[in-house]
């Protein structure tokens, strides 16, 4: 079994493919480590053929995608230690042993390159990346799981496959990157970073800035939908019901505080759909393994009690239609003419969305959980 399995994921990359192997090649003889080079390729020009040529082992991921090919790549290695590197050459194979290092001395189980601490050639880095998309996304990963890196998204690393095996990776595109910090994290698996250099590609970038910085972003708040969702929602929802209690309370509501009435009467619907969105998100998360729910989140989403939910709905429902009810008899009263019931408009409107909103919730959920509760 090789010491070391170099994994290089590849999407059309011939005109660089050759030069990465090579100084892959070059690193390991300067080092003395017997090692394997694996290219996860869905190329559609010479990428696979140039790879074979010069000694590396081509596996086909099945599917398209950033995190398919290193996951085929992973099944494929067989090496005590994994690097990682892309087929562009941005990154130099020829600094891997630094990577290697920590992890032949067995000071930790990870080891990331860093971009930022360490030399960006000129034109490799647009500016948008370097000083606000990748810093912005890379404080809000520290944030948010305890980590301490600089570069989150600098593709160039090294692990230990036993600390690999520990990883539960299922992402398919660019936010696997996240996905193999946060799951270390989660893991209490060490991290180290060391300075690497970065180079300008040859080839056009296949990176689309904001796309892939969405999928960053929205796979970490699968992570943590308490403080995108839950905290902002409950702030909006007792904002609103505040605001509309107020004014129902004060009595008439008059022309110059109609526009605040329906404020808040928006406030209260925004703030309770954030929260049902933070518990489809808590669903998927504890369907799928990703994180473990709170003991509150998990009874509230249990598939045996959501019949719970389901009876609150109606029960808004049917206070909306009593309350409305009420506005249509007093309109028939006052002979179809102008009405100035806005208070208990209001009311039956907010009530009515709400139960809606809650029964749909709940049948929702009892979608998402159909499969654990069959295992149960």
């Amino acid at each position: 079994m090789p010491e070391v399995s170099v994994v290089i994921p590849s999407l059309n990359e011939e005109r660089t493919i050759e030069i990465c192997i090579r100084n892959a090649q070059l690193a390991l003889r300067d080092e003395n480590i017997d090692g394997e080079i694996i290219v996860a390729d869905s190329s559609t020009d010479r990428t696979p053929e140039i790879a074979r040529s010069l000694g590396a082992r081509v596996v086909i991921p099945r599917k398209r995608g950033y995190g398919n090919a290193y996951l085929e790549g992973f099944s494929a290695a067989s090496g005590k230690y994994i690097v990682m590197a892309d087929a562009d050459n941005t990154y130099d194979l020829l600094e891997m042993p630094k990577l290697l290092k920590p992890l032949r001395e067995n000071r930790f189980d990870f080891v990331m390159g860093t971009r930022l601490k360490g030399d960006i050639k000129k034109k490799s880095m647009p500016w948008l990346h370097r000083y606000v998309g990748n810093p912005l996304l890379t404080k809000t990963l520290n944030s948010l799981f305890g980590m301490n890196i600089s570069d989150a998204h600098c593709g160039m690393r090294a692990i230990k496959r036993e600390a690999l095996e520990k990883l539960e990776l299922k992402s398919r595109g660019m936010e696997f990157a996240s996905e193999m910090l946060i799951e270390a994290g989660r893991k209490g698996i060490s991290v180290t970073e060391v300075p690497i250099s970065y180079y300008p590609r040859v080839s056009p970038s296949k990176l689309n800035t904001f796309n892939d910085g969405w999928r960053h972003f929205r796979f970490m708040m699968l992570y943590r939908p308490t403080v995108f969702l839950l905290i902002p929602g409950l702030v909006l929802f007792i904002a609103g019901m505040a605001l509309t209690s107020l004014l129902l309370l004060h009595g008439n509501v008059i022309e110059s505080s109609m526009h605040s009435l329906l404020l808040g009467g928006m406030l209260t619907i925004i703030g309770f759909q954030t929260i049902n969105i933070d518990l489809y998100t808590e669903t998927y998360s504890m369907v799928h393994k990703m994180k473990q729910p709170s003991r509150v989140a998990r009874k509230f989403l249990d598939y045996h009690s959501l019949e719970t939910e389901l009876v609150i709905g109606i029960l808004l429902i049917l206070a909306g239609l009593v309350v409305g009810f009420k506005v249509l008899l007093t309109w028939i009263s006052t002979g179809y003419g102008s009405l100035g019931e806005v208070e208990s408009a209001m009311m039956a409107m907010i009530l009515g969305v709400l139960g809606i909103q809650t029964i749909f919730s709940a049948i929702f959920i009892s979608i998402l959980l159909l499969d654990m509760a069959e295992e149960e």
